[in-house]
């Protein structure tokens, strides 16, 4: 694909000629029937440094996972597209045995494999249809945007310590054909977390100033708010003790705040004994989300500081339940 037209119209114009002069290509790879969209990544955007950054991480994340296997990866979009190197990656990470053969000859066998495997994802990753930024056709064309997107969501459930480059955003096209001609429009998406946005919060609050000039008081601010959580989850027969440890599956606190805001949580939508990281994601990214709805949330928490056993920022998310019914109470 010759990639230096600049302008959306070119743009347009080469994804056309491509289409119909490409030896690997039926004449749908790149542009969609009628009434259907796909989004690509602009040229602008296909030398970012960043972008390229986050290639390379990625790249070497799955080649040190699948060292054993003797899997190399070189390309994310013409060494994922099958299936393979998916299959290989999720056995590794989440000891998953997918019921469908390796390796794939051909297009048919590649899509029913690659729908077992996206299947699988999105129920691990607890993820609705809506919320998925790739599908089977998109990984088979060997589209890069969807690519990144299931990597970056894989990486962070099964290994949410992994330093991934933040700030990642590309600038995309969207393209669909319509009974008039070809539509497009453009956007900047982010592909990896905006670490901008969740430092946003004020690096003078007062648990970073309990930190770093009064740590002498913070054994008594974890007394109380521990005492405040025992006072409310005691009621279900439960004991906190440690600040670091017993929050970081988001069970208690999903149970702190279903007691305090006087709501039942089914156990369906939750693991009430999680045995996985994936599980203690599950957990927190809830209880935030419950929490950022009831308006008791006004700064960004990241769910994996939780689940690592972040003191501070568990601190900060159980002083916004104290602080509101600490004053109900009083």
């Amino acid at each position: 694909l010759y990639w230096e037209y600049q302008t959306d119209s070119r743009f347009i114009c080469t994804l056309a000629l491509y289409t119909v002069i490409s030896d690997n290509c039926d004449g749908s790879c790149l542009l969609p029937t009628t009434g259907e969209k796909r989004k690509l990544i602009k040229p602008t955007s296909s030398s970012n440094p960043k972008l390229e950054e986050l290639k390379l991480f990625l790249t070497d994340w799955i080649n040190r996972t699948l060292k054993q296997e003797h899997i190399v990866v070189k390309s994310l979009e013409e060494d994922l597209y099958d299936g393979l190197v998916l299959h290989h990656l999720l056995e590794n990470l989440g000891s998953l045995k997918l019921d469908v053969e390796k390796i794939a000859l051909t297009e048919k066998k590649q899509r029913q494999k690659l729908s077992v495997i996206l299947e699988v994802v999105a129920k691990c990753l607890q993820l609705e249809e809506s919320q998925l930024k790739w599908s089977v056709e998109s990984i088979l064309a060997k589209d890069l945007l969807s690519t990144l997107h299931l990597l970056v969501a894989i990486a962070k459930h099964f290994e949410p310590t992994l330093a991934l480059p933040p700030n990642v955003q590309v600038e995309t096209i969207t393209i669909e054909t319509t009974s008039r001609g070809l539509k497009t429009s453009n956007a900047v998406e982010y592909i990896t977390e905006n670490k901008e946005n969740i430092g946003a919060q004020s690096k003078d609050d007062a648990f970073d100033e309990l930190f770093n000039c009064a740590p002498d008081k913070l054994d008594a601010v974890k007394k109380a708010l521990l005492q405040f959580v025992d006072q409310h989850v005691g009621k279900l027969g439960l004991n906190v003790k440690d600040i670091e440890s017993q929050f970081s599956d988001g069970v208690i606190l999903l149970l702190l705040t279903g007691q305090l805001e006087g709501y039942f949580l089914n156990l369906r939508n939750f693991f009430l004994t999680p045995a996985s990281t994936m599980e203690m994601l599950h957990n927190v990214n809830l209880a935030l989300e419950l929490l950022a709805e009831g308006g008791l949330l006004n700064f960004p928490v990241n769910s994996e500081d939780i689940v690592n056993g972040d003191t501070k920022a568990i601190m900060r998310v159980l002083y916004s339940l104290y602080s509101k019914y600490r004053t109900k109470e009083a």
